[in-house]
């Protein structure tokens, strides 16, 4: 299976499904798993987490994560290796191994958390905070999957791809197969941008 998302889509908000920690230490709304090229678990997923309590963090061998501090009034990450890290508002962020033990310590009451994660052996991902103020241009190469998930304001695709508008809190998914795709978003606010890549095709 491509480690392209299959076609160009939207997912609200309302539709992403709640489902417990791996440790039961807290909630998470998975957002999208994508199949693992491989034909078992996946090759990356996107969630946000629910932290309403200090807990430890799940293990995740082999996986490569990225947080973004949603709301609340921030996050400790307190690593077993001594090293300490801090989300604050508006939208810190901090990548780490997911085999490395980590506790989450919630800096005044709960927090909600982006999540990224991917397969260091199958993909690479990249993640960036942007304003949204006007056009965007969104070049997506071939079994290259970008996604766009909007922090605030309102968008809509000025393009053919017939895609609906996004809502604050939805997520797009943009995956080319074997030709260049070109989006055009348009709206005021601000995005998560997401690019994920297979490490060979």
């Amino acid at each position: 299976m491509s480690l392209a998302a299959s076609a160009p889509r939207v997912i609200p908000a309302n539709e992403y499904r709640r489902e417990r920690w791996r440790n039961g230490a807290g909630w998470t709304r998975e957002i999208y798993a994508h199949p693992s090229a491989a034909g078992e678990g996946w090759d990356w997923r996107l969630s946000i987490a629910e932290i309403e309590a200090d807990a430890p963090f799940s293990s995740f061998p082999g996986i490569e994560r990225v947080l973004v501090l949603l709301s609340g009034n921030g996050l400790r990450l307190r690593f077993d290796d001594g090293r300490c890290e801090e989300l604050r508002p508006p939208h810190a962020r901090c990548r780490f191994p997911g085999e490395a033990g980590v506790r989450g310590e919630l800096l005044d009451g709960p927090t909600q958390d982006f999540n990224l994660m991917w397969r260091r052996d199958a993909v690479q991902a990249e993640l960036w905070h942007r304003p949204l103020v006007g056009p965007m241009v969104i070049f997506a190469e071939p079994h290259t999957t970008w996604i766009v998930h909007l922090l605030a304001g309102q968008a809509r695709f000025a393009d053919e791809s017939g895609l609906p508008p996004l809502a604050a809190g939805d997520t797009a998914f943009l995956g080319a197969g074997t030709e260049r795709l070109r989006h055009v978003l348009d709206g005021a606010g601000e995005a998560l941008l997401i690019r994920v890549q297979p490490l060979a095709v």
